[in-house]
């Protein structure tokens, strides 16, 4: 890959523990700290110490530690995240040359709290005009995928993936069930969801919060598809759970850009169904052949290493795309300025 032999990162010093340089390694947000610490630990072939040859700048802040570190709980002030942010970005537009040289436009933050987008709002270029690698992918709140990366949540319980998602059942093995959803009730989609399907159907399984004596990845294990309804906010990690499961996602969303969309075409490995077509689910999931299933079921048995987090990282694991997300931005930089000023 022509990234891997030039593609040079380098991450800024500036900034303290514990908000700066550090991250959440499990649970929902496990993505932020997990990227981060590949970036300052691992990742020899791509970062680089001299400034003057890199082709991005990271931003190494944890949107996720600044909520539990300077938000008041309940008070739904954000002022102090985006007071952080504005803060770095002057320190280091201050010391160093390269943010002033493009207005950001090749530097970088990741988020993938919830709250990611607002924080970057603390400074009006990087909210504009720099590359934003966001959870939080929602088109209708700012997310702009030419310069941004959506970036996939992956809930690491305890840090690990579970180990019944590192085995899923052999294809001969038959599902039970065509479709299956457990999750809260939040959001504008779930509602509409629980109030069609809970409790309706023996194929299609969908509970609000599924009883304790009944597993949550066992359902996703024994089922051909895997509900993927946004929440509060468009991302799920429900989408990279039934990907480990060989389940296939079925995405119900508004506004949301799936991770990685530039290169994986998500049709062969998921179905994306309207909202408005939520009463219809069956009908649909019930059309697609059994060839057609089966085509999707090795899609996403394909796409699976490209949403796997890899401690150190490997060759096109979920590190490495989200990097070449990036990589292929930064081409987009050097595009929109020559477009802009022809000769």
């Amino acid at each position: 890959m022509e990234m891997e032999k030039i593609f040079k990162v380098y991450v800024y010093p500036d900034g303290d523990l514990p908000i700066a340089h550090d991250g959440p390694c499990k649970d929902i947000y496990s993505i932020e700290g997990r990227f981060l610490h590949e970036m300052e630990h691992n990742a020899r072939n791509f970062r680089t110490n001299n400034p003057d040859v890199a082709h991005v700048y990271f931003l190494p802040f944890s949107v996720t530690w600044m909520v539990k570190y300077l938000y008041t709980p309940l008070s739904h002030d954000l002022t102090p995240l985006k007071q952080f942010v504005s803060d770095y970005v002057r320190v280091i537009s201050t010391k160093h040359p390269f943010w002033n040289r493009t207005q950001g436009a090749n530097h970088f933050m990741l988020a993938c709290h919830d709250w990611g987008p607002h924080a970057s709002q603390g400074n009006p270029f990087l909210y504009n005009t720099s590359i934003r690698v966001l959870c939080n992918a929602n088109t209708s709140e700012g997310f702009e995928p030419r310069k941004d990366v959506s970036l996939p949540e992956i809930h690491l319980y305890g840090g690990e993936v579970s180990p019944k998602l590192l085995s899923p059942p052999p294809d001969n093995t038959t599902r039970q069930f065509l479709a299956f959803f457990a999750g809260g009730m939040h959001g504008p989609i779930r509602p509409n969801l629980l109030h069609h399907w809970k409790n309706h159907d023996n194929d299609i399984r969908v509970y609000e919060y599924l009883p304790k004596d009944l597993d949550y990845y066992s359902f996703m294990l024994n089922s051909k598809f895997c509900l993927c309804p946004s929440g509060h906010e468009v991302a799920s990690p429900r989408i990279v759970e039934a990907i480990y499961a060989e389940c296939v996602p079925v995405i119900l969303s508004k506004y949301y850009v799936l991770p990685f969309s530039d290169v994986l075409q998500w049709e062969a490995f998921s179905v994306q169904i309207d909202v408005s077509d939520i009463p219809r689910l069956k009908e649909i999931l019930g059309a697609i052949s059994d060839d057609k299933y089966r085509k999707l079921k090795e899609g996403v048995k394909a796409v699976r290493k490209h949403f796997t987090l890899n401690q150190p990282a490997k060759r096109y694991d979920v590190f490495h795309m989200i990097l070449h997300s990036i990589w292929l931005r930064r081409l987009n930089i050097e595009l929109r300025e020559t477009s802009s000023n022809p000769i």
